[in-house]
């Protein structure tokens, strides 16, 4: 039998594959398209020329935002989601399942974390050894823990996810553009070739089959490219179409929807100039999520105790919240409202007690 590493590293040479045929399946096309098209069967030089400028516009951008896709590594959770060593070595000794999650439950307390299991415990992965952020999840093909996972895509043989997301929103665009364009310009020449309108040459056999192509192509990916927009536009990964996240409040697949614009933000980033090009604009560094229930789940408020006796206070520390929650979250109203209303609430006991729940607003 062979070893493991020999068997990896022919998994990882197959993997190419389809990676491979599409390259030369967009290397025949621009050769039909620039040379077989343009230069031996368009007679008007005007025609070429147009042509030819949208063609390479096309051809580029689809080209650079498929490689952004397939070689910007995927991101992974940072050192501070790593068990202590010490913590590490009691949480591979214990046995019980009960005896683990208490340690992942006092590792995790200064963590930003508002996902849990189905049965609510402390999302951990055994294979990386990483308490795991919201949204991250395990992918087997690349065998790593990947931030904001939403799939492993085998045509680009990468994960996708926080680092390369918008990266793949846009090699679908392109791809889109890029086949719509040469069905479009080829279809006239596909008509007269059919009719033989036009005289039998070699550059019969490549307008035919381009413009098949370009069509099969665009109908397989107007539907993946419709369904990644509308998962744009709700927050959702597909696994989380999929399966819906889990907080401490249950589960919610709405749970990171901030609203059409803030989603799309979130994936874009701020300045529209920038969203067509594909360089990473996304908001964010993947790790932390706002979400439509941080202000309303009271574990992550800050509960000071007041005794009348010893006028002693204990604070109970908010979880951090990044720069790119507190910008995304800055002017939503609904947010703001429950923070006020939670902060004025006072709960007095019959011993003279005072207990005040104060919630930080997020804005």
């Amino acid at each position: 039998m062979a070893p493991t590493h020999v068997l990896r590293c022919c998994q990882r040479g197959l993997a190419w594959i389809p990676v491979i045929f599409i390259a030369l399946v967009v290397c025949w096309s621009y050769y039909a398209y620039v040379v077989e098209l343009c230069i031996f069967t368009i007679p008007s030089i005007g025609e070429q020329i147009v042509y030819l400028i949208f063609f390479h516009l096309f051809f580029i951008m689809f080209v650079w935002s498929y490689w952004q896709t397939i070689f910007t590594k995927p991101a992974n959770p940072s050192k501070e989601f790593c068990l202590p060593k010490a913590e590490k070595e009691r949480y591979e000794k214990e046995e019980r399942p009960e005896s683990q999650q208490e340690i992942l439950w006092r590792a995790a307390t200064s963590l930003p974390l508002y996902t849990r299991t189905g049965a609510g415990a402390i999302r951990y992965c055994d294979r990386c050894q990483v308490i795991k952020p919201d949204r991250c999840h395990h992918c087997s093909a690349c065998d790593m823990c990947v931030l904001k996972m939403d799939h492993h895509c085998p045509w680009v043989n990468n994960c996708v996810g926080a680092s390369n997301y918008k990266f793949f929103i846009l090699f679908l665009a392109y791809s889109l553009v890029y086949c719509l364009f040469i069905a479009a310009t080829v279809l006239q020449y596909f008509i007269k070739f059919w009719t033989n309108e036009l005289p039998d040459t070699h550059a019969k056999f490549h307008v035919l089959f381009l413009f098949f192509v370009a069509a099969m192509f665009c109908i397989s990916i107007l539907s993946l490219f419709s369904y990644h927009l509308w998962l744009v536009g709700k927050n959702r990964s597909t696994i989380e179409a999929f399966r819906a996240p889990v907080f401490r409040t249950g589960s919610d697949k709405n749970g990171f929807s901030l609203g059409f614009r803030k989603n799309v933000a979130q994936v874009f980033g701020d300045q529209k100039k920038y969203w067509p090009l594909p360089i990473f604009t996304s908001q964010g560094d993947g790790l932390t999520f706002p979400t439509r229930l941080v202000s309303a789940d009271v574990e992550q408020a800050t509960v000071t105790l007041n005794p009348e006796a010893n006028k002693s206070a204990v604070d109970v520390p908010v979880s951090p919240v990044n720069d790119s929650q507190n910008r995304l979250l800055s002017n939503d109203q609904h947010a703001n409202n429950t923070a006020d209303h939670l902060a004025n609430n006072t709960l007095k006991s019959d011993d003279s007690e005072t207990i005040t729940v104060s919630m930080e607003s997020e804005s």
